[in-house]
């Protein structure tokens, strides 16, 4: 490694767990203000009734990236790279679905699924959560020590806060079939891609990553899987929940969980 890729590491690492860092500090205001989307990183509103004002100061879309706003969008150019990071990351997506495109036709279906990226949305804005762009029919939230050592906590309250927003444990009933994972370990988090418009982003790469996805994919209707990792750090108790032990392809160690309904009490 050298001084240099050193240096951008230790920035990176410093913005993602530092609780004094600017981007916590402002971050802590702006969340507040109306309006989406969101600057990923800084949580600015992007377009609303508060973005007039937002504009006399300077603050705005990135031209590159309109999923950054154009302070963020500067720092990260000009530190490109990232960090080896815990985090606790949550991954949800609706179940079945193919078959409810197919039975819905692609308006309906397009118009459930804004309504479900738009639910989502707003918890994970809510809980503090970095939100990485939707991938099809999957939301992903990845939860940062910079917003508190408690994002384990944050992050399992979020998930059974998205399947109490889909109608989960309500009288009229799920309104989306999803199915959610979390758990906790370490990752690389930083930027990747080409520079360009749309050609980079700030996201989450490592096992944990693909250890949340897989968790999230096998994750019934109304069901979160916590693994034990995220249930530890979390400091939580979740009562007497069911236990499964999964085999997780290109694992070896099998990988024990805890399943999450809308009816558990997190104490």
């Amino acid at each position: 490694m050298t001084e240099h890729d050193s240096d951008s590491e230790e920035l990176w690492r410093d913005v993602l767990t530092n609780p004094n860092s600017p981007i916590y500090r402002y971050g802590r205001v702006r969340k507040h203000f109306p309006g989406n989307p969101r600057c990923k990183l800084c949580k600015v509103p992007l377009a609303g009734i508060a973005t007039p004002i937002l504009r006399l100061s300077g603050m705005g879309p990135s031209k590159g990236n309109p999923r950054f706003c154009n302070a963020c969008e500067l720092w990260a150019r000009h530190h490109p790279g990232g960090a080896e990071v815990e985090l606790t990351l949550l991954f949800a997506d609706v179940r079945g679905s193919t078959g409810l495109a197919e039975e819905l036709g692609p308006r309906d279906f397009a118009a459930l699924m804004q309504r479900f990226y738009q639910a989502s949305n707003s918890v994970f804005i809510e809980s503090d959560a970095f939100l990485d762009k939707p991938v099809g029919d999957e939301v992903i939230a990845l939860y940062f020590p910079l917003w508190g050592a408690d994002h384990a906590a944050k992050a399992l309250r979020a998930a059974r806060g998205l399947l109490a927003k889909t109608g989960y444990g309500s009288r009229n009933g799920a309104w989306i079939p999803i199915g959610a994972g979390v758990h906790t370990g370490l990752a690389y988090v930083g930027t990747v891609g080409l520079e360009g418009r749309d050609g980079y982003d700030v996201t989450a790469l490592g096992d944990a990553v693909n250890v949340t996805a897989r968790l999230a994919s096998l994750a019934q209707a109304g069901e979160v899987l916590v693994s034990e990792d995220a249930h530890a750090a979390s400091g939580l108790d979740l009562g007497d929940l069911e236990h499964r032990v999964l085999e997780l392809k290109g694992r070896s160690v099998p990988l024990e969980v805890r399943v999450l309904t809308s009816a558990a009490a997190l104490m």
